[in-house]
C-alpha cells in the first residue's frame, strides 16, 4: 500500500523521505542517470500557485529551506538537496499568448520546445533553447541561450513580468515598475533566485519566413583551421553558428568536427548570402560530408539538435566557459580534450557564437555575463565507477581554460566541483543584499558553489 501525506494548504501529491515511492520520485528528479546523492525531506509535486504558496508554509513549519525544480533539466542536479523542501513545478504548465499584442505568459513546467511548436502557427517566435528536454522555468531564470539569441539577447530579456511566491509565502507580480529589485534578480539568478516563479509574462516576435542552416563534417586533423574561423567570424557574422566536435556514429565513431550555420531572415536571398560566408572556411575542400542552404524551422531544430544524443539513461557531465580569446590561446586544452576523447559517442563539446554588435542594449538584470564564443563540455558514460574519470575530464579541460574566460553560463554549471564567475562582483553583491532582504531567514537555497569575488570589496 503506498502511503499519501496530506499536508494542510497543499492539494498536490507530498512525499516525505522514506515513504514508498519518494526513492522513485527523486530520482525522477534529475534527467539523467547520475542522479546526485543528496535528499529532500519532503518533494511537494505542485498543481498550481495555491500549493506553491502551501509549500513555502510547510518549509517554515518545518524548519527546512527550499529548492525548485520546472524541467529538470540541471546537469548538476542542483535542485536536490539535503534537508530542504523540493518544490517540483512541472505540472504548472499554462501557456497563454495574445497573438495582436505578441505577448504572452507561461509556467515553468512546460517546455521550450513546446513553446515553440505553439507559437509557430500564430506566427510568433521566442528565443527558445536547443533541447527539447528544457523547462522554460530554469533557462529564463539563468538567463536563456537560446536560437537566435544573437539577434534578441538573452532570453531573459524578453521577460516582461514575474509572478513569485516570495519566502513569506506572498504571491506578487515584479516587473520595472513594481518590486523592481525582485524583478532584476529574476532575470540571471538561476537556481541562486530567492522565491519561486509561478509565470513568466513575455514579449513575443513576428516568426519570420525563412530559417536556412548549411553543416560540414570534417576530419579531426581540421580542428585548428575550423575553430580558429569560427573564432574570427563568429562575432560579425549575423548567422548563428553551432560548431560540435563529436564521434560521429556514421563514420565508424570517428572523431570529427562539425560546423552548422543557420540562418533566420526575410528572405531566401538573405539567408543564402549569410550562409555563403561558411563556403569560405579554410577546411572546405577537407569536408567530409555538406548539406548546404536546407530550410528548416526552429521546432525542427530544436528536435535535431538532441539527435538521440541526450539519453537518459546515461550519466552525464557538463561544463562550460564564455570566452573572447584567439583560439591560438585554447587550442593546447581543446588538443588535450581530443587526444583524451572517452569512448562514447554521446560526448561532445559544443562551441556556438554569441556577443554581436547588433544585439539590443541589456536593461539592468542580474544576468550580466558576455563572451564572443561559449565552449560546452559533455561526457556521457554508463558505469558509476567510472564517475571520477569523466568528471575529472570535463572538470579540469574546462579549468584549463579559466585564463581565457569571461565567466561561465548557469545553464550548464559545474559550481559544485568548479566555482567560477557566472555575474560581475557587482551583481554578485546586489544579489547578496536583495536576498536579506527578501528571504532574511535563509529559506531558500542558492547555487552549489560560489565564485570568490575579485573585488577588493568581497
Amino acid at each position: 500500500m503506498t502511503l499519501l501525506t496530506t499536508i494542510p494548504g497543499v492539494r498536490g501529491r507530498v512525499l516525505r523521505r522514506g515513504e514508498e515511492g519518494y526513492e522513485n520520485v527523486r530520482r525522477g528528479e534529475c534527467w539523467h542517470d547520475r542522479v546526485p546523492t543528496r535528499y529532500p525531506e519532503l518533494i511537494v509535486l505542485a498543481t498550481g500557485e495555491d500549493d506553491v504558496v502551501g509549500a513555502v508554509q510547510l518549509a517554515r513549519r518545518e524548519g527546512l529551506q527550499i529548492a525548485v525544480r520546472s524541467g529538470g533539466h540541471s546537469w548538476s542536479g542542483s535542485h536536490l538537496r539535503d534537508g530542504t523542501v523540493l518544490i517540483d513545478l512541472s505540472n504548472l504548465r499554462e501557456v497563454e499568448v495574445d497573438v495582436a499584442a505578441r505577448t504572452g505568459s507561461v509556467q515553468p513546467g512546460i517546455t521550450g520546445w513546446e513553446l515553440s511548436s505553439m507559437l509557430a502557427p500564430q506566427g510568433l517566435f521566442f528565443p527558445t533553447g536547443h533541447s527539447t528536454g528544457v523547462g522554460i522555468g530554469g533557462y529564463l531564470l539563468q538567463g536563456g541561450f537560446g536560437w537566435s539569441g544573437r539577434e534578441y539577447g538573452p532570453a531573459c530579456l524578453s521577460v516582461t513580468a514575474v509572478d513569485v511566491v516570495t519566502a513569506s509565502g506572498e504571491l506578487v507580480r515584479a516587473d520595472e515598475t513594481q518590486h523592481s529589485d525582485l524583478f532584476w534578480a529574476a532575470r540571471g539568478a538561476g537556481p541562486g533566485f530567492f522565491g519561486v516563479v509561478t509565470r513568466f509574462h513575455l514579449a513575443l516576435y513576428p516568426r519570420r519566413d525563412v530559417t536556412m542552416i548549411s553543416s560540414y563534417g570534417f576530419p579531426v586533423a581540421t580542428i585548428p583551421d575550423v575553430l580558429g574561423f569560427v573564432h574570427e567570424m563568429g562575432r560579425q557574422t549575423p548567422a548563428e553558428i553551432i560548431a560540435m566536435i563529436t564521434r560521429n556514429p556514421a563514420n565508424g565513431g570517428e572523431l570529427e568536427v562539425q560546423l552548422h550555420a543557420k540562418a533566420y531572415t526575410d528572405t531566401e536571398e538573405e539567408a543564402r548570402e549569410q550562409l555563403a560566408l561558411f563556403e569560405s572556411c579554410p577546411a572546405r575542400p577537407q569536408a567530409l560530408w555538406t548539406m548546404l542552404e536546407v530550410p528548416t524551422d526552429h521546432v525542427t531544430l530544436t528536435r535535431m539538435a538532441d539527435g538521440g544524443r541526450f539519453a537518459d539513461s546515461k550519466r552525464w557531465m557538463a561544463d562550460n566557459v564564455g570566452t573572447r580569446a584567439d583560439f591560438r590561446d585554447l587550442w593546447p586544452t581543446v588538443q588535450d580534450l581530443v587526444e583524451t576523447w572517452p569512448d562514447s559517442w554521446e560526448s561532445h563539446v559544443l562551441i556556438f557564437n554569441w556577443d554581436n554588435d547588433a544585439q539590443p542594449p541589456r536593461p539592468p538584470m542580474a544576468f550580466d555575463l558576455e563572451g564572443d564564443l561559449f565552449y560546452s563540455v559533455y561526457a556521457a558514460w554508463d558505469d558509476p565507477a567510472e564517475d571520477d574519470e569523466h568528471i575529472r575530464w570535463v572538470t579540469d579541460h574546462v579549468r584549463a581554460l579559466e585564463p581565457t574566460a569571461t565567466g561561465t553560463m548557469l545553464a550548464d554549471e559545474n559550481l559544485a566541483h568548479r566555482p567560477f564567475r557566472f555575474m560581475s562582483d557587482e551583481n554578485l553583491l546586489r544579489l547578496d543584499e536583495l536576498r536579506t532582504r527578501w528571504d532574511p531567514d535563509g529559506l531558500f537555497v542558492a547555487w552549489l558553489g560560489r565564485p570568490e569575488l575579485t573585488t577588493q570589496e568581497g
